[in-house]
């Protein structure tokens, strides 16, 4: 398993356009990817999911990849935040 925390920058915090790309990179994978905050968890294959967390700037989370492809998949998603300045 690979998790990495990750703070949202942007601040717009993830509203749909980005949550949908985040959705489409990660949706390939074969890996269980997972999005969790204090309070919530969601799959970032869903986009109402993802969108039900309602991350705004400042808000806090952690990405959670395992499977059997979860190299691959962790590295695209953290790459994907970064590069598009959604989270550090």
């Amino acid at each position: 398993m690979k998790t990495q925390q990750f703070t949202v920058i942007d601040p717009l915090g993830i509203h749909a356009r980005p949550a949908s790309q985040l959705v489409a990179k990660a949706t390939p994978f074969a890996s269980a990817i997972e999005v969790r905050t204090e309070e919530k968890a969601a799959n970032l294959k869903s986009i109402l999911g993802v969108m039900g967390l309602a991350l705004k700037q400042g808000s806090q989370f952690t990405l959670y990849v395992e499977g059997e492809d979860e190299d691959q998949a962790f590295e695209a998603l953290a790459t994907l935040l970064t590069e598009m300045g959604l989270a550090q």
